[in-house]
């Protein structure tokens, strides 16, 4: 019955008559393709997809089928860096390359580092490129053959970027972050008092750091660093690099240094980058796995250098070009640590000993690579470099264990550098090492030798004739740093933190301790550029209480406490080099009498200048005191009517002035009786 009823309604419907879909003939279409197919439209592609991925490099060696091979190796290992490159292409003609090539990366944003970075890449002698996007043909094709003069740039003036240096006084400017680093200020330097000469909130997120001639302050963001100078310290440059933690700049002063650890991929180096400050342009990217031993990379003295070690290698990069120098990594198996001359283009490494071959410190000299010393070292357990500031010495401190004994022997290499085939003199201490420094402008050095409580402060001095002497040694001392002038001579002995603060003033032309002082919990130690005066402070960042910095004279006088809420940080304003010349400074040293009588003239007129503002400044308020009164008594005598109303016509002005009326009373009050016996008293 079911299948029946089915088969009814079955022949009914294939009866009914099919609807009609046409439209009629007067219809009039009034939705356009935008309306009716927007999500499809939306996916459509665009004219430029895939081509603002390309870059064409011109300037490529022309090369034939035999060497195509070893040329598309070396641009790809040069263009990876930018970024994936998913498609490259070489026009060929006559058997040859055409001497440009094409290549497609994953994203726009890659073909664009690749073209910031890469241009102007010198390969060699013959073959610079120059890249560009593809994108870029139309507007170089579009060019006009008439002259248009260019559209003039405004000038952005950032004031005097050397002003500190021209200070009538010669005061020296420093940073300070309290307030747990909400509040930076930066201040010019007075025994007196200091002097206030910017202060912001929340200037920085973290820490500041000069560079290294003092022309800028950089501080750090969340977003990356900005740069500030000028008077008014207005922001120079920033530079974006999310999450960035550390950065060292260039001693040029010409590049910035950013590590980040959270922006690096295997496709995008990220986690290094190196700018230009002067464009604020991203020079170059590097990957980082940690930044344990910052920097990651060291310049050479004046900038043209920088160099990283990885694993068994060495790496010298050059500028302006960010590119390895000759194009190839030094191979040094083993290498653990090197370190860069601060007076000349040379590198020190030292290399562990491997099985039958010992230990040893190179010396090389770049660009040429020549290696101008090496010292081979036996029982080696780890060394450590310090060069001279000058350049003058390296001393390397290597901690042996001599065969047949079980301690540890500390031998200090010393290398005469500017001696010819740079010989070499060894000082032994048995005793274990806590401090060594370098006297910066000298032939000194200083070493805190010993256990404590007995830890002895010996001083040496590098003569001339290939001796070197130990002119005193100071025992039973409380230090565990060092801390030299920048102009030699005199010198800190600080026991930092766990040692209360212990500090003592040291003349080193005669090894006599000046002064001897404390400050509780100091745990940092900054001398001025000068050398005249020296800052030791307690940081909120190591000991929460009795946060303050103390400024003293280099001879041991406390000038000032200045107690800050929550103090973390004091920086001095470097100095750029002088500009005088060896004779012109030894000239002035000649005549240094002169100059002292006419500087002992002026602190007198400073002090008797104080004197006379102090008393103007009482004068001022005498001034201002006696106005006041006047002010108040002519107050008084306008309110007597008024006074009288509300008192019922009583002049009670006149009550207590009549002193003749007065009465006098004595008025007694019995307290206590106490007895005393005449006995009790013998």
């Amino acid at each position: 019955m079911q299948d029946t009823v089915n088969m009814a309604a079955e022949s009914e419907f294939d009866e009914e008559e099919e609807p009609l879909f046409s439209d009629p003939e007067d219809f009039v279409e009034d939705i356009d393709d935008e309306e009716l197919l927007e999500d499809v439209l939306r996916e459509r592609p665009l004219e430029a997809d895939g081509i603002d991925s390309v870059v064409v490099v011109d300037n490529v060696p022309q090369v034939g089928p035999e060497r195509l091979e070893k040329l598309k190796n070396v641009i790809h290992k040069i263009f990876s860096k930018f970024g994936k490159i998913t498609n490259e292409f070489y026009p060929e003609a006559a058997g040859t390359t055409k001497g440009y090539i094409f290549l497609e990366y994953l994203s726009p944003n890659q073909a664009l580092e690749a073209v910031k970075n890469a241009d102007g890449y010198k390969l060699d002698k013959q073959h610079t490129f120059r890249v560009n996007l593809f994108t870029d043909f139309d507007k170089y094709m579009n060019i006009s053959d008439q002259w248009e003069t260019p559209e003039k740039q405004p000038f952005k003036d950032f004031g005097n970027m050397r002003h500190w240096l021209e200070d009538a006084d010669c005061r020296d400017q420093y940073s300070v972050i309290y307030e747990s680093g909400e509040r930076t200020a930066i201040f010019s330097n007075d025994p007196k008092e200091a002097i206030l000469v910017e202060e912001r909130a929340r200037w920085t997120e973290t820490y500041v750091r000069w560079s290294p001639k003092g022309t800028y302050l950089a501080t750090f963001h969340q977003r990356g660093i900005a740069l500030w100078g000028g008077e008014k310290f207005k922001q120079i440059q920033r530079f974006s690099h999310q999450g960035v933690s550390l950065i060292d700049f260039s001693p040029c002063e010409r590049y910035v240094v950013t590590f980040s650890p959270l922006m690096d991929t295997k496709e995008d180096p990220q986690a290094i980058i190196i700018w230009d400050i002067l464009t604020g342009q991203k020079k170059r990217g590097f990957h980082c796995e940690s930044s344990a031993h910052w920097p990651i990379f060291k310049w050479s003295q004046d900038g043209k250098f920088f160099a990283r070690m990885t694993q068994d290698t060495l790496s010298i990069y050059e500028t302006p070009s960010m590119g390895l120098l000759d194009k190839k990594s030094l191979k040094i198996s083993g290498i653990k640590d090197f370190s860069w001359s601060p007076g000349d283009n040379i590198i020190a490494f030292w290399v562990p000993e491997d099985k039958d071959i010992p230990a040893r410190v190179t010396l090389m000299q770049f660009p040429s690579r020549l290696e101008i010393r090496v010292r081979n070292l036996f029982n080696v357990v780890d060394c450590k470099l310090h060069w001279q500031r000058q350049g003058d010495y390296l001393c390397v401190k290597v901690d042996r264990t001599p065969r047949g004994t079980q301690g540890v022997v500390t031998n200090f290499e010393i290398f005469r550098m500017r001696e010819k085939q740079v010989p070499v003199d060894v000082v032994e201490m048995k005793e274990s090492i806590i401090a060594f420094a370098w006297e910066p402008n000298g032939s000194k050095f200083a070493v805190l030798h010993g256990e404590s409580p007995r830890i002895n402060a010996s001083f040496y001095h590098v003569k001339s004739n290939g001796k070197i002497e130990l002119i005193k040694m100071f025992d039973k001392q409380q230090a565990n740093s060092i801390f030299w002038s920048p102009q030699g001579q005199f010198m800190v002995l600080a026991g930092l933190r766990s040692m209360n603060g212990a500090l003592a003033f040291v003349d080193t032309s005669d090894c006599t301790i000046m002064y001897i002082a404390e400050h509780y919990m100091a745990s940092d130690v900054e001398w001025d550029p000068t050398g005249r005066y020296v800052v030791t402070s307690v940081s909120w960042w190591s000991h929460k209480v009795d946060n303050a910095y103390w400024l003293w004279t280099f001879q041991g006088r406390l000038l000032q406490k200045n107690n800050k809420d929550r103090f973390c940080q004091l920086l001095w304003r470097p100095r750029p080099p002088t500009l005088l010349s060896q004779e012109q400074i030894k000239a002035i040293k000649k005549d240094l009498k002169k100059y002292s009588k006419i500087f002992e003239q002026k602190d007198r007129l400073s002090q008797s200048k104080a004197s006379k503002e102090l008393v103007d400044k009482r004068h001022l308020m005498m001034e201002e005191y006696r106005q006041y009164k006047e002010s108040a008594i002519q107050l008084y005598n306008q309110q007597r009517e008024l006074r009288l109303q509300l008192r019922g016509g009583v002049d009670t002005d006149e009550l207590d002035s009549n002193v003749e009326d007065w009465e006098e009373e004595t008025i007694e009050f019995f307290i206590s009786e106490e007895i005393i016996s005449l006995g009790d008293l013998k």
